[in-house]
């Protein structure tokens, strides 16, 4: 689900269209959903750009951020979104869910609510590479690869274009700070506390293919151990 210029509610339909005719199949021959993969990134490191080839890569889908966000604002998206599940998958992201509140002492407002429960069936379907929104946070452990991506400023000043070094610089602190206060609010936890992410790389240190190289490569060790 990449926003392009198709519209939220036709890339939506269209996701819906690939869950029926996936579901369908997987149920002939017996095939579980696949993991996963959930992408936290500082600004300026280049996660989002990860993100994408390795779901090109892995034929996996993509959701950003800026798409959960809209369907979950939208009752009506959200709604066709979370009613795509058959019952028995609903009811098993429903009962984890319900964990998720109640060991987090979360408080489920409107945007909470509809936030998890898209996500949540996004899970339940697998197969997909999660950019943002928290995801890591919300998804069960067991399926899900969690990786963030951090980088030196220096390095994240040259990959943000603004006009000015100071321009820059005010983007990348307001954006992570947002982030923060997002983690913060919505799930009490602390964005940069490692022990929310299976695997962190430094973009300071290797390139956009070795890092794509290296989390395809610790996806398929994590996904024997976990068989």
């Amino acid at each position: 689900m990449q926003m392009k210029n198709r519209s939220v509610e036709s890339l939506v339909e269209e996701q819906l269209q690939k869950w029926n005719l996936r579901g369908t199949e997987r149920k002939k021959r017996g095939v579980k959903p696949g993991p996963v993969i959930t992408i936290s990134r500082e600004p300026g490191c280049g996660g989002t750009e990860i993100a994408k080839r390795l779901a090109k890569q892995l034929d996996m889908d993509l959701f950003g951020g800026q798409i959960i966000q809209k369907v979950a604002e939208s009752v009506e998206m959200s709604t066709k979104v979370i009613e795509s599940l058959d019952e028995k998958e609903m009811t098993k992201r429903d009962d984890w869910l319900t964990a998720l509140f109640e060991s987090r002492h979360l408080w489920p407002d409107r945007y909470l609510h509809h936030l998890t429960k898209v996500i949540g069936t996004i899970g339940r379907y697998g197969n997909a590479v999660i950019l943002g929104r928290g995801a890591n946070y919300i998804l069960p452990e067991e399926n899900t690869f969690r990786v963030r991506f951090i980088a030196p400023m220096e390095v994240k000043l040259k990959n943000v274009i603004r006009t000015t070094r100071e321009e820059a610089e005010k983007y990348i602190m307001k954006t992570e700070s947002e982030r923060r206060a997002f983690v913060r609010q919505y799930f009490h936890s602390d964005l940069t506390d490692m022990d929310h992410y299976d695997m962190t790389i430094n973009m300071g240190k290797i390139s956009v293919d070795a890092a794509v190289e290296t989390v395809k490569c610790a996806f398929f060790a994590w996904k024997k151990q976990v068989k």
